[in-house]
């Protein structure tokens, strides 16, 4: 029997961080992990699918090298060495993860957690107990895996999760993605850059439906002119497996459409892993395959606490990681603790060209009865961005007309993911339009189509 402050089930970015930040705060922590540190996020979600889009990226260069007057008499790729060096760049991390816990004194317990009533953990590994573990609170930090639908069923072979689809034996000719979120745009940007033919399927009547309808727009042009076909507000019927191919029946409006591909990716979101964690033990209660929780993260059973996909979206490793900050320091008694702020999440997808965006869509603002000002600028007027060779891309911000207050941010084209932060801070910050106008944006880089943007929202835009 160990006995424990803290006990946390699941070792990814969400239960990793906070498994750091209690130990910074005095706590003694233990974290139960059955598979992997660092979690699907590090292992087979965030990280590794970077490392392949990199590559997708080098090899698009590539193919434009005379552009830049440069000559590439020959272009191929290994596939293997495409994926190798993936799997290489999320076992360092999860390396790395491992010795950070080490260095935060946190104990890591290898197996699967359940729970045995009130601050009660046992640990099993090969189906043989391993430990029994008790505390005052406990974060379930157990994540999510991708959905299935009825009669469509992923079987590893013709029909990929995003595992398969991370670690092809093989580099399909053509492909079918059902689902036009992160996961399905950014496999589908992967393979279609690779060669390979792309046919992407979304229910909804446009792709990166949560993003603000102009960026959606504007990235489904991208996607047409790179050569993937988009079919939306449509839903896949039946799958049809040959030995080596899949014909997907399609219908959209009344209509049916078959469509024989070499390899079916499934991207129709996920759902939280609560099975078989002993929650019946306790009185916390799930929902639409999510645990509840409140603002803090607590549920309704006493020091149990969830964190990260298993307690619901947005799913994305960084609200994982904040939201475990944030439980913690509740449960440590820290003075200033703010509930997680939703709206101020961002959310980045790195399909090419990239998506980014933070707060409120200009639909959403005015359907909130918000009067706005809005204000646009393309890449094609930013210097950076036509030395680089990559005009294609904008940036919409929403402002409230009446305070300045920024409600939103959207943007498509290279580099966003990681200047959308800017806009992320200024939402923290409570910023208003003129803190934007006067801060200076260093020259020439991408970032200044920001300022440009917010200065289109007043009338005041420079370069356009």
């Amino acid at each position: 029997m160990t006995t424990s402050d803290l006990i946390i089930i699941g070792g990814g970015p969400g239960g990793y961080v906070a498994a750091i930040r209690a130990a910074q705060l005095g706590l003694k922590v233990t974290l139960v992990e059955r598979e992997h540190l660092g979690g699907i996020c590090l292992n087979w979600g965030c990280i590794p699918t970077k490392a392949l889009l990199r590559s997708a990226e080098v090899a698009t260069l590539i193919k434009h090298a005379d552009a830049y007057g440069l000559t590439v008499k020959e272009f191929s790729f290994d596939l293997k060495k495409i994926v190798d060096r993936s799997r290489k760049v999320a076992a360092q991390l999860s390396g790395g993860v491992k010795h950070l816990l080490k260095k935060n004194k946190v104990e890591v317990v290898d197996g699967t957690a359940k729970l045995f009533g009130k601050g009660k953990v046992g640990v099993t590994k090969d189906g043989k107990p391993v430990a029994e573990l008790t505390a005052k609170n406990i974060i379930i930090a157990t994540g999510a895996r991708a959905r299935t639908l009825p009669g469509l069923e992923a079987d590893g072979k013709l029909v990929w999760t995003y595992k398969e689809a991370m670690t092809p034996d093989l580099m399909p000719k053509s492909l079918l993605v059902v689902g036009s979120g992160a996961i399905g745009i950014e496999f589908a940007s992967f393979y279609r850059a690779l060669g390979a033919e792309v046919t992407v399927v979304e229910v909804m009547d446009r792709v990166l439906p949560v993003e603000d309808e102009e960026i959606s727009a504007f990235a489904r042009k991208a996607f047409e002119k790179q050569g993937m076909k988009i079919i939306t507000a449509a839903t896949v019927k039946k799958l049809d497996k040959s030995a080596t191919n899949v014909t997907v029946t399609v219908e959209q409006g009344g209509k049916t459409m078959q469509i024989i591909v070499d390899r079916v990716i499934m991207a129709v979101g996920i759902t939280g892993n609560v099975e078989n964690l002993g929650l019946e033990n306790t009185k916390a209660k799930v929902e639409k395959g999510h645990i509840v929780i409140n603002e803090w993260a607590e549920t309704v059973e006493p020091g149990l606490y969830a964190i990260g996909d298993v307690a619901g979206p947005p799913w994305l490793a960084h609200k994982a990681s904040h939201e475990g900050v944030i439980c913690v320091e509740k449960i440590a008694g820290v003075k200033d603790v703010h509930p997680l702020n939703f709206a101020n999440i961002p959310g980045c997808t790195y399909c090419t060209p990239q998506v980014a965006s933070v707060g409120m869509t200009e639909a959403k603002a005015k359907a909130a009865g918000r009067e706005v000002r809005v204000g646009r600028f393309p890449f094609l007027g930013n210097g950076k961005a036509i030395a680089l060779g990559e005009p294609e891309g904008m940036v919409k911000v929403v402002f409230d007309a009446k305070t300045g207050e920024l409600l939103g941010a959207h943007m498509v084209g290279p580099e966003v993911t990681e200047m959308i932060q800017g806009y992320a801070i200024a939402r923290t910050l409570e910023t208003t339009e003129k803190d934007l106008m006067h801060t200076i944006f260093p020259h020439p880089t991408l970032s200044e189509t920001m300022h440009e943007a917010v200065l289109d929202a007043y009338g005041r835009v420079v370069h356009m």
